[in-house]
């Protein structure tokens, strides 16, 4: 496995490029559909997730392969099928939304809050 820094690999101005080749891949859709159907794509990669979970405990009757790292791609795909549904419903806002959601679901931003 090839060992990358996240931030050489996935910036947020990556995200947002990757967001606008998926966008233009998605052209004839109407908007609101573009939306919905990468929000679907977010629950798709987690039930992908969910299925190599399963596999791995014996709970499935495919005859495909699971392991941890085909959960681990699965996951990945769902955090970057998230983060393109955010740029699709919010483009100037979606970054300060995903840093305040960071924030609120950390520790110290919780104690942040309840201070304030």
């Amino acid at each position: 496995m090839t060992t990358h820094k996240l931030l050489d690999v996935l910036d947020l101005d990556t995200v947002e490029h990757l967001a606008a080749v998926c966008r233009q891949a998605g052209s004839d859709l109407p908007d609101g559909e573009l939306k919905a159907l990468q929000v679907g794509k977010v629950g798709e990669e987690g039930g992908e997730a969910m299925h190599q979970l399963h596999g791995l405990k014996g709970l499935t009757t495919c005859d495909c392969t699971h392991s941890w790292d085909g959960v681990m791609n699965d996951l990945g795909g769902a955090v970057l099928a998230s983060l393109i549904a955010m740029v699709y419903i919010d483009p100037d806002g979606w970054r300060t939304t995903l840093a305040e959601v960071l924030h609120r679901r950390t520790r110290r931003g919780r104690e942040h809050a309840a201070a304030a």
